[in-house]
């Protein structure tokens, strides 16, 4: 959703732009040119080989573009613009979907379609835990509840009971093993429909391993914290839970006075502090999920940080 990105964030030269999930860098070379340059692109991954497949892409198509590439996660967002002697920031991005080049490796364990460990991690220097530990040492209880809540899996039950079952046999070890297990407890006529029946299960998988939702919180309302006044935070989700959040979050931040109608003066001393731009998610278009079947899900949110400083914020001011 590269167009709808750079519609919504409107990097100006000049400006300072934090990519909150780098990946590929499709979105970052094209943002980093687009404030060059004097502006700054900052780029963050947890994933080494993303990171280092972003510098060579920065070289090859905009060198003279400047860039700071960050190693670390979205949710240590405060620390990592400390570290980096950042002011102020006036666009951030966060594309909440696993980066293509993590699908596409099958050593990583993301992918139903290749045989591989079970793994699933973004970052496996400093995440211990990992898909094999949550299949073979959850119980079937706290199973059913990841599958049913982060996969909004209607089999949630079924497949737990079964992953318990095989794995009192023997460990199960590969993503094709699970692939098994979760066919067998799928009902055949289910099985046929609603795309790939492993898919639900795998995402549950990652979004547990990652703790991602508690990371897009805290990442999120650190963005608004340091965004300067008038910066754009542009959020792209894949699942409602994302977007829950987001909505959520933006919602809470937009919140004005919340006293009464009939107090006289505000003694809240609520204040927006974002304007939220899209009261509905923005999809893709139908081109876009021609080229990039993977944006069909995607759920575009988009909010501006509004200038605080000049909002009257001291409770017992008049109610405006």
């Amino acid at each position: 959703m590269l167009g709808e990105v750079l519609q919504h964030l409107n990097p100006q030269p000049g400006e300072v732009v934090c990519d909150c999930t780098l990946g590929g860098a499709g979105h970052s070379v094209e943002l980093a040119k687009r404030v060059a340059p004097d502006g700054l692109l900052i780029g963050i991954d947890q994933d080494d080989m993303a990171l280092a497949a972003a510098a060579e892409r920065f070289e090859r198509e905009a060198p003279g573009a400047e860039h700071l590439l960050l190693k670390g996660n979205f949710g240590s967002l405060d620390d990592l613009l400390v570290g980096a002697e950042i002011p102020g920031v006036d666009c951030f991005l966060f594309d909440l979907g696993v980066s293509s080049p993590q699908l596409d490796i099958p050593e990583r364990g993301f992918s139903y379609n290749e045989d591989a460990p079970l793994d699933m991690r973004m970052d496996p220097g400093n995440n211990t835990l990992t898909a094999l530990e949550v299949i073979n040492h959850y119980n079937e209880h706290d199973l059913t509840r990841i599958l049913r809540i982060y996969g909004d899996e209607k089999h949630a039950q079924r497949i737990a009971r079964q992953v318990v079952r095989r794995r009192e046999k023997a460990p199960i070890e590969t993503t094709l093993q699970l692939v098994e297990v979760i066919k067998a407890a799928i009902p055949a006529a289910d099985r046929r429909r609603g795309g790939h029946p492993a898919r639900k299960t795998f995402q549950a998988l990652r979004i547990e391993v990652n703790q991602e939702l508690d990371v897009l919180e805290r990442g999120l309302r650190a963005a608004i914290r340091w965004a300067n006044p008038g910066g754009r935070i542009c959020v792209i989700s894949y699942h409602s839970l994302e977007d829950r959040i987001v909505k959520h979050v933006f919602t809470e931040m937009s919140q004005g006075c919340t006293c009464p109608p009939d107090f006289p003066v505000c003694v809240c001393g609520n204040v927006p502090i974002v304007d939220v731009k899209t009261r509905k998610p923005l999809r893709a278009s139908e081109r876009e999920v021609r080229d990039n079947p993977r944006s069909r899900s995607a759920l575009t949110r988009v909010a501006v940080k509004l200038d605080v400083a000049g909002t009257k914020q001291n409770a017992g001011g008049p109610r405006g």
